[in-house]
């Protein structure tokens, strides 16, 4: 039998932290970090990482929530691992089940707390309680998603909004300078297209990955293509676009390795389309997921050194390298 194959009988003997790891989906989490340190620097262009308490604050918040969103997800579907993913943390006894809830609510309430804690630690703000408004929407998300809507139709799209709200989140520790123009909340265009096409994009990866373990339906997975490709589209065309004449360079090169980047996202997926086995779908999904990353670090370069860009970049290191021994959905 293949040494890296994992059966029940073997998990129930292996470490405690290793549990804790699985269940966390730790791979994961760099994906949502690199949101938040692509929304920091985009609203921070002018100066950069300055200010690290409130970005370290924000960075807090997203890790947290978003493990908190894996954690409580394993919590709602206990009853379905238990048949289907015996092996995992909470099925296989490694953690308990009450435990896990209640390491989820309190990680989910921390969360919040660090994000409210972003915005009276910076340089004084007009607006400095969006982080405590955009952490709060974003863990009734989770909840919601993780408790009520994850077997709809409604499922991709609240997804969707997660995504969304994790790059506004970056994007909510802002000076006056950056908030006198906006537009809803003190976003400004620009930064709203921004967090609509990654959502988008997580739209349609949901979409794609909805029934990854098993056969999936062709025409299905052609219509997931096809919202990734209207939020790749946003964030390759519509969001350079927006940005103010002279303000920014390099925005057409930018868009055009945007465009690039998506090509190679969308041909791995389509290949899940001509032979829509698990095996293909899911190698699609994992593509898909790291390159969030890609994608943070090109918008990244549309408007900061590349030496930002190559930093966020660099998170793929510890992604790649933890989904080695640690599955990532």
């Amino acid at each position: 039998m293949n040494s890296s194959m994992t059966t029940p009988e073997h998990v129930g003997s292996s470490p405690r932290w290793l549990a804790y790891l699985q269940l966390f989906r730790l791979p994961n989490v760099f994906t949502a970090i690199a949101d938040v340190l692509m929304g920091y620097l985009v609203v921070h262009h002018a100066i950069g990482l300055a200010d690290t308490v409130p970005l370290l604050l924000l960075v807090l918040a997203s890790s947290l929530i978003y493990t908190a969103g894996m954690v409580l997800n394993d919590v709602f579907d206990y009853e379905v691992d238990c048949q289907l993913r015996p092996e995992r943390p909470l099925p296989s006894g490694r953690i308990g089940r009450d435990q896990a809830r209640t390491l989820g609510l309190v990680m989910l309430l921390a969360g919040v707390v660090a994000a409210a804690s972003s915005g009276w630690t910076g340089p004084a703000t007009t607006l400095p309680w969006r982080g405590l408004i955009v952490g709060l929407v974003l863990a009734a998300a989770v909840l919601l998603y993780d408790g009520v809507l994850k077997t709809t139709m409604l499922a991709p799209p609240l997804m969707g909004l997660c995504r969304l709200l994790n790059v506004l989140l970056g994007m909510s520790c802002a000076g006056v300078e950056d908030v006198s123009a906006g537009l809803v909340m003190g976003f400004e265009e620009h930064q709203l297209l921004i967090a609509a096409g990654l959502g988008v994009y997580i739209i349609g990866v949901t979409w794609y990955a909805r029934t990854e373990a098993e056969q999936s339906s062709r025409l299905a997975l052609a219509a997931a293509c096809c919202v990734m490709m209207g939020g790749l589209g946003i964030l390759a065309y519509l969001f350079p676009r927006s940005v103010q004449a002279g303000l920014w360079m390099r925005v057409d090169q930018a868009g055009l390795f945007i465009a690039l980047l998506s090509a190679t996202v969308i041909y791995r997926s389509m290949l899940g389309v001509v032979e829509p086995t698990p095996q293909r779908v899911q190698a699609a999904v994992k593509r898909c997921i790291l390159s969030i990353i890609l994608l943070d670090a090109a918008v990244i370069g549309i408007l900061c050194p590349w030496y930002y860009a190559v930093a966020v970049l660099a998170l793929l290191v510890p992604t790649l390298v933890m989904g080695r021994w640690l599955y990532s959905t």
